[in-house]
């Protein structure tokens, strides 16, 4: 059976939020941050090289990153599943997108912003309009389909989902001005699954859905 390591307050809330999607058993094992330097503990770190989270363990096999994670459960444990378009569904190409958008350009967004604010400068010119531009992106996609996927969810949704909701509380970035966007995080605020994920990985606290 898959053993989720959770760091609380981290991406890692992604893979829990996708096996209850699936409707598949786990074993949730959660970490908390050390109180000093806000990351992993060493009993996390040991697990893998990178010392972050995510981590899942299956057997003997250790494996990290949020794709690779994703990509190993469902092609072993759900590849019939209605998470991932199939190639000839009109969704296909836009699920593809913003399944790596979420990593490839918004992660690596708010990285950025933290490495600069870690460093008490302000943020360059060109990399502020890089953070701007995806959320107008963003903004935009949800006002002309109801998820990233198109028109049900999918696994795009699970990797966008921590940008767009737990790791706002690190900044309190507001979207008052994202009418699309605050509805989308209604109705996965809704989901079952979801609910039932974030109560599990992150008890205490709130999922921020506004």
């Amino acid at each position: 059976m898959i053993t989720i390591h959770h760091l609380r307050i981290s991406q890692s809330e992604r893979i829990v939020w996708l096996m209850e999607e699936l409707g598949l058993e786990y074993d949730l094992k959660l970490y908390n941050r050390d109180p000093e330097t806000r990351l992993a503990p060493p009993e996390l770190k040991a697990l893998h090289p990178m010392e972050i989270a995510p981590v899942i363990t299956d057997s003997d096999l250790v494996l990290g990153e949020s794709g690779a994670i994703m990509d190993y459960i469902v092609g072993k444990y759900a590849p019939d599943t209605d998470l991932v378009p199939s190639p000839d569904h009109p969704d296909f190409a836009r699920h593809l997108y913003w399944y790596h958008f979420a990593n490839a350009t918004l992660m690596t967004n708010g990285m950025m912003s933290i490495a600069v604010g870690a460093v008490g400068a302000e943020m360059p010119p060109p990399l502020a309009k890089r953070i701007t531009n995806a959320w107008a992106h963003i903004e935009t996609a949800l006002g002309e389909a109801d998820y990233f996927g198109g028109s049900a969810l999918t696994t795009a949704d699970v990797m966008l989902g921590f940008s767009l909701t737990t790791a706002r509380a690190f900044n309190d970035m507001s979207i008052d001005h994202m009418p699309h966007l605050k509805a989308y995080l209604q109705r996965i605020g809704a989901r079952d699954a979801y609910q039932r994920a974030m109560a599990k990985a992150e008890p205490g606290f709130p999922p921020k859905l506004d």
